[in-house]
């Protein structure tokens, strides 16, 4: 496999000399007949699932002068968030709410929302948290003033100053927390990490303000659009924070209890639900619209003065307003299909390869509707998506050619849309179901790009892409994954910005950057072009990396994305040795392999007291040695061991989950991020671990088919006949393996965080876990890779 024949014969000299395939046709109907019984189960999970109800509209009456404090029961709310309202009328009618326990509540107005129990601070204020008091000296946009005492402080949003220096870092401040603040201090506060300034505590250091006798938090303040706002934290229980307008020296009020009018105000954010409000005399009604209780029968006992209006929970419901959206979309496609029957293209496509690609754009522009209704706040019915998700599985399955890596991917997507519709259907409350709507949508829009790519196949010239123009979309796709990371960096948080998750798509970026300087290395001449083409084409991927390694180390709580990076440079490595017939460097990454195996099994030997003097993740590793001392911080890993526990090897039900398909979850729905990080622990509870087995195959054959394709692609660069068809083989080969070993990453941490093999770290298992970016910017445009190279070498 070292070096491949090439010849300058000219850019129609397309042969490839591929060799034969090696699978076999026939081993498509086991495929088919797995992906219709899945669909199935899902379809008897829906019909299986007992009727729900819930309240439609919550009414609230109550007379002037009178106030009442109702639990999130009585509104709807799910009991467990353990939210409590306070609602007051004075004596001119006007409502006042604020809330009464430990969820916040929020009150809307138009685009803004306002806190209560928070105040945005202004110049000539003063506050006081405990035997502290401080003056509100100057407030500017994006930064305050304020003093204690002699001391003089300064706040932008990102880093405190104490006498214009910043203080040093915490000593229990986590590697993380210590890069931030390396990055806040060297560059502008526009581009800076949000940090709140939190009081409380024994040691000024960090963003943070000691006060005796009061813990951190007693009270924050934080950077908003409309100004800096002081709220109370936790710590406020044990010392009150209070607060003095300026120019009144002899009054306070206590923040807690400081009531938000809702006069004007069109919603209430209580907890995670959210209440639309609507005045209709001595009457408040609150209609509520996301993270609704559900209930087997519609009764209640309500508190005097609450009534509540029922719905039932529809599965198959179309959005009212969502009727524009659908015409819209039959009308772009339409117009698409108008103008692809009537080309050139489309007579060179012929009438099936355009009926095919009508098709898929249909799909994905179902996907993109559907995806749209559910952010609106007006989500289609989950048996709406289940249409569609079934009809992006068996396009995504044909598109494949029917290949290993397609069907073993089409049956992973579908057990992980089973065991989401499964977590959604057994919850008791309603916004569950939109983990499982949103991979049935994100799955369309995906599929449909890749039914595209199989349908325009004959469109491409004969002639390969020129490696110039391909470089230069590569160094495109980088320069967007950058940007994408400094917006994540400068406006975002662990879980991404804007809704999206830039990191998945910067893996990919570097994994295409990275196939395609080893697909140069590893060629028979070298790569044409001057010093600075060279010195961008290594540079770009080693940029791309330690960017996306730096993001990821200050956005991430924990080194998972050291762990994933170095399965995925291994992989690379380890392709690249035995491509190029480097035994020894192939050697060398199966020792560091065999190393690490024997570095977990030391750790797991170690105690506790062995970590207590870390400073890198300590209390981590001692949550994973001895979870039974720290019951809180080891919620996820207790809670997920018990689950595991309670399947057993045929599943909670002892029929692989079966008989409880559509039924209640159980108590795996404690488990903290069941439906993303701790899906296999779900997964283990509901179906047992002779199931997971099952699954481990599934995962092992789709990784295997990635890897068979790679060779395949490597052979036919071997024979090519042209020296750009034989980079773009080398360069797919690389890809795919690069691809499988982030994969294999995923895979490795998911099943080891679930397992306890590995301290907690917050990585998604891939086609399990529930869609968002992970499988439409990695697992979609890998897929999209693996059919274009298995249609190109048949």
């Amino acid at each position: 496999m070292n070096g491949a024949a090439l010849s300058h014969t000219g850019p129609r000299a397309a042969g490839t000399g591929a060799a034969p395939r090696v699978r076999s046709r026939g081993g498509s109907m086991p495929v088919a007949a797995l992906l219709l019984l899945l669909c199935a189960l899902q379809l008897l999970c829906l019909l299986r699932a007992p009727a729900a109800w819930m309240p439609a509209r919550v009414a609230v009456a109550l007379a002037a002068g009178k106030d009442t404090v109702l639990d999130g029961a009585a509104l709807g709310l799910p009991p467990a968030d353990g939210a409590r309202l306070r609602l007051r009328r004075d004596g001119a009618g006007n409502w006042w709410a604020a809330a009464a326990g430990p969820s916040p509540l929020l009150v809307q107005r138009g685009e803004q929302r306002r806190r209560s129990g928070s105040v945005l601070l202004g110049q000539g204020q003063r506050f006081q948290l405990g035997a502290s008091s401080f003056d509100v000296q100057a407030v500017v946009p994006g930064s305050i003033a304020f003093t204690r005492g002699d001391t003089h402080w300064r706040y932008d949003g990102a880093t405190l100053l104490r006498g214009g220096l910043p203080q040093p870092d915490c000593p229990d401040a986590r590697l993380a927390i210590r890069a931030v603040g390396v990055w806040n201090r060297w560059l502008p506060s526009r581009l800076g990490v949000a940090r709140p300034l939190v009081f409380g505590g024994n040691l000024d250091c960090g963003n943070r303000i000691a006060i005796a006798g009061v813990p951190a938090p007693g009270a924050t303040v934080s950077s908003t659009s409309e100004g800096m706002l002081l709220a109370e934290g936790a710590g406020a229980r044990q010392a009150p924070l209070l607060l003095q307008s300026a120019g009144d020296a002899q009054t306070s009020v206590l923040l807690a209890e400081r009531e938000e009018q809702l006069d004007g105000a069109t919603a209430l954010q209580l907890g995670r639900t959210r209440l639309l409000l609507e005045r209709n005399g001595d009457l408040l009604h609150l209609q509520p619209t996301s993270h609704v209780a559900l209930y087997r029968e519609a009764q209640l006992r309500l508190p005097e003065g609450v009534s509540w209006s029922w719905t039932q929970r529809t599965l198959w419901q179309l959005p009212d307003q969502g009727w524009p959206a659908l015409a819209l979309l039959g009308g772009l496609v339409a117009v698409a299909a108008g103008i692809l029957l009537l080309s050139g293209a489309g007579r060179r496509l012929g009438r099936g390869r355009s009926a095919a690609g009508i098709g898929a754009l249909l799909l994905s522009g179902a996907g993109v509707v559907l995806l749209y209704w559910q952010k609106s706040g007006a989500a289609a019915g989950i048996g709406i998506h289940l249409l569609v998700a079934w009809a992006a599985l068996w396009c995504l399955w044909l598109a494949g050619g029917r290949s290993l890596a397609a069907g073993a991917a089409v049956l992973l997507l579908a057990i992980g849309l089973l065991s989401q519709l499964e977590l959604g259907l057994g919850a008791p409350e309603s916004s569950w179901l939109r983990h499982a709507g949103k991979t049935a949508s994100l799955l369309a829009i995906g599929a449909g790009a890749i039914g595209l790519l199989r349908a325009s196949q004959t469109l491409r010239d004969a002639r390969p892409l020129a490696q110039a123009r391909l470089e230069f979309g590569l160094l495109l796709v980088s320069g967007i994954a950058l940007l994408l990371l400094l917006l994540q960096v400068a406006f975002g948080d662990e879980t991404g910005v804007f809704d999206l998750q830039p990191v998945e798509f910067a893996k990919l970026a570097l994994a295409a950057l990275s196939a395609h300087c080893l697909a140069l290395a590893s060629g028979a001449q070298p790569a044409p072009g001057g010093l600075l083409l060279r010195v961008l084409r290594l540079g770009a991927p080693a940029l791309l990396f330690l960017v996306l390694l730096a993001v990821a180390l200050v956005q991430v709580d924990d080194y998972s994305p050291l762990i994933l990076f170095a399965v995925w440079g291994a992989a690379m490595t380890l392709a690249f040795g035995l491509a190029s017939g480097r035994w020894l460097l192939t050697a060398a990454v199966l020792a560091a392999a065999l190393a690490a195996v024997a570095g977990i099994v030391l750790l797991r030997a170690a105690g506790p007291a062995e970590f207590a003097r870390w400073h890198f993740y300590a209390d981590r590793f001692m949550v994973w040695l001895d979870p039974g001392s720290h019951p809180h911080t080891g919620q996820q890993l207790l809670l997920g061991a018990q689950a595991i526990a309670g399947g057993g090897w045929f599943g909670a039900d002892h029929v692989f989950g079966l008989a409880a398909l559509g039924q209640d979850a159980g108590a795996a729905l404690r488990i903290p991020a069941v439906q993303d990080d701790f899906a296999p622990s779900f997964f283990l509870y509901r179906h047992g671990l002779a199931a997971a087995l099952l699954l481990w195959v599934l995962q092992a054959l789709f990784l295997a088919g990635l890897l068979h394709t790679a060779v395949r692609c490597w052979l036919a660069a071997a024979t090519a006949r042209d020296f750009r068809l034989a980079w773009q083989g080398r360069w797919r080969c690389f890809l795919l393996c690069g691809g499988a070993g982030f994969v294999a990453g995923h895979f490795l941490l998911s099943w080891g965080t679930n397992l306890a093999i590995f301290p907690v770290m917050g990585q998604p298992m891939s086609f399990l876990s529930a869609g968002g970016s992970h499988l439409l910017f990695f697992i979609c445009p890998l897929l999209a890779v693996g059919v274009a190279s298995e249609t190109e070498h048949p």
